[in-house]
């Protein structure tokens, strides 16, 4: 499906969304979990959740605490992506992000 040497910056960083909006929609993450599980610097992470709206996928932080970064991320709607596609093509897209399969 791709090869990681003709994907553009910008084909990596929608699949880093799809990839982040599916381990969100698959559990409750915060931003420390989502780094551990994706090996992703902070930044990356914050950056990709920010732009995901650029894409049609909303996302929100679920307060659940009293600290103000308690709380999870969670998907409040997949605007025109097909979630059941990002499921099906997860290991490429693993393998595209260099993220070792669970």
């Amino acid at each position: 499906m791709w090869h990681p040497e003709q994907v553009s910056k910008q084909q990596i960083a929608f699949v880093r969304k799809l990839y982040l909006a599916h381990v969100i929609d698959d559990g409750k993450h915060n931003l420390l979990s989502l780094q551990k599980l994706t090996g992703m610097p902070r930044r990356t992470v914050q950056d990709a959740l920010a732009a995901c709206s650029d894409i049609g996928i909303e996302v929100a932080f679920i307060q659940d605490g009293a600290r103000n970064n308690s709380g999870y991320y969670h998907i409040q709607t997949w605007g025109p992506i097909n979630s059941a596609w990002v499921g099906t093509h997860l290991q490429q897209i693993q393998h595209l992000l260099n993220i070792p399969a669970v």
